[in-house]
């Protein structure tokens, strides 16, 4: 004789796990998209949230072979009444860049002479925005030695409180062009392209 077993003990702990994940991720997530809503205050790169993505024509344009680099810092000061006044600062180490092939990468990172230039600055130096958020960075790019003023396409996709161990935070993505042979990194030409995609994603916790 089959006796009935009821899985409600089980299945019961574990719907109401579910639940509160669900619960959770739902707080979690942006619920201010208005710039000049979000709260003043300093702001600091999550380096787990961040990332740079550079992609450069190989050999006239078969494909665009794409590269990051894993290591970011950044932060800036924050007043929503006076927003256009933002100066952010970020900071990557052109050690860091990853093609995922460890060899081709340290060749990569040679390119860039990190043992006399150990860092890639950009300081911005004009913000402008529209009502949803989307507006252009200036700034002073520090690459290989030469600065020269860049231009970034950004995108402020929103404010919320993040995961209580994290706390609340701001997330951007954009994007933008520069040409390599402008800060006299010029090798593997004519292989490589001159011309340099940019693409990031950062989110920026509120200290």
């Amino acid at each position: 004789m089959l006796r009935r077993v009821s899985l409600a003990p089980v299945l019961a702990p574990m719907l109401a796990l579910v639940l509160l994940a669900t619960g959770a991720a739902a707080a979690a997530d942006p619920t201010i998209h208005d710039p000049a809503k979000v709260p003043a205050g300093a702001y600091a790169m999550d380096p787990r949230h961040a990332s740079l993505i550079i992609k450069i024509p190989h050999m006239g344009g078969f494909s665009h072979y794409t590269m990051r680099f894993n290591t970011l810092s950044g932060m800036f000061t924050y007043d929503p009444a006076a927003w256009q006044t933002t100066k952010v600062a970020i900071t990557v180490d052109p050690r860091s860049v990853d093609t995922a092939d460890n060899v081709f990468s340290k060749t990569i990172a040679g390119y860039f002479e990190p043992e006399k230039y150990p860092t890639i600055t950009f300081n911005s130096t004009a913000l402008t925005s529209d009502a949803e958020g989307h507006g252009q960075l200036t700034g002073d790019l520090t690459f290989h030695g030469v600065t020269k003023p860049v231009t970034l396409d950004v995108a402020f996709n929103g404010y919320g409180s993040g995961f209580p161990v994290s706390g609340p935070r701001m997330g951007f993505s954009g994007t933008g062009k520069i040409k390599r042979s402008d800060f006299g990194v010029t090798a593997a030409r004519p292989f490589a392209g001159d011309m340099v995609d940019l693409v990031f994603e950062a989110e920026f916790v509120k200290k």
